[in-house]
């Protein structure tokens, strides 16, 4: 039985090297074609990968193309897959599949972007791709996903803003701290987090002063009481209130003693 399943492996294998090296163009497009439907990405990609510079200008380019970028994608290479959606996209405007091609190419961007701990420069251009899917169809079907793909891609940024302003604070660099947590605000201004971003930023500020110079301390004490005032403003019953008021009224003493 080994033998009779190594005997088919083999002639399957022999007849698919000669399939390689026929001059059959047509032939070769149509096994890439059942290749790619009985699910072996692997075979298809390598006929359609002879297939697809001989076939520019003839009435199946644009099927080859379209099969090509699939088959890496079928076998989760979106960096490729995206390059290739977005080369059908680009050199076949008119064709009724283009705007597909168009979302999946920022689509394998998506797939393709890492945890939130890692370089983001992937989402970003994730996003950028989604927003111009947006821009170009903004009647298609794919627009409510397109958002809430971006929505995604925007919490995993929000979500390393957020970290790495943690870590400024952690390390007591927290004038750094102070701007992050300021800009999380501004990039984020529906962020989940705002209750402990006003908390760090009030936190940050009062720290900011309490190690400051003498000449210093009292305009940055300041500033922490003005941090207070947003934190309340927003957070009246805030379970950390009891917190805030003891670095606010600890900032007015000192401003007062300076005085």
């Amino acid at each position: 039985f080994i033998l009779i399943i190594i005997s088919i492996q083999f002639t399957s294998c022999s007849k698919y090297q000669k399939l390689l090296k026929s001059d059959d163009n047509e032939y070769k497009y149509e096994m890439a074609v059942k290749y790619y439907n009985e699910g072996d990405y692997n075979r298809a990609l390598q006929l359609f990968d002879q297939l697809i510079n001989i076939s520019r200008g003839t009435d199946k380019a644009e099927n080859i193309y379209y099969y090509y970028a699939y088959c890496y994608y079928n076998q989760h290479d979106y960096v490729l897959a995206s390059y290739y959606f977005k080369r059908f996209a680009k050199n076949f405007p008119n064709n009724k599949l283009s705007e597909e091609c168009r979302f999946m190419s920022a689509y394998c961007k998506y797939l393709d972007s890492p945890v939130y701990s890692l370089d983001q420069t992937n989402t970003r251009e994730a996003i950028n791709d989604l927003q111009l899917f947006i821009n170009l169809y903004p009647n298609s079907d794919r627009v409510s996903e397109c958002n809430d793909l971006i929505d995604k891609l925007r919490a995993k940024l929000e979500k390393k803003a957020f970290n790495i302003a943690k870590l400024y604070y952690n390390m007591t660099n927290y004038k750094a701290a102070i701007y992050a947590f300021k800009n999380i605000l501004k990039d984020y201004p529906e962020t989940k987090h705002k209750e402990a971003i006003l908390l760090y930023i009030l936190k940050s500020n009062y720290y900011y002063a309490k190690n400051s110079i003498d000449s210093k301390k009292s305009e940055r004490y300041q500033d922490a009481v003005s941090a207070y005032n947003t934190f309340v403003s927003h957070y009246s019953e805030s379970k950390f209130l009891k917190e805030a008021k003891t670095m606010r009224d600890n900032s007015l003493k000192a401003i007062n003693k300076k005085s």
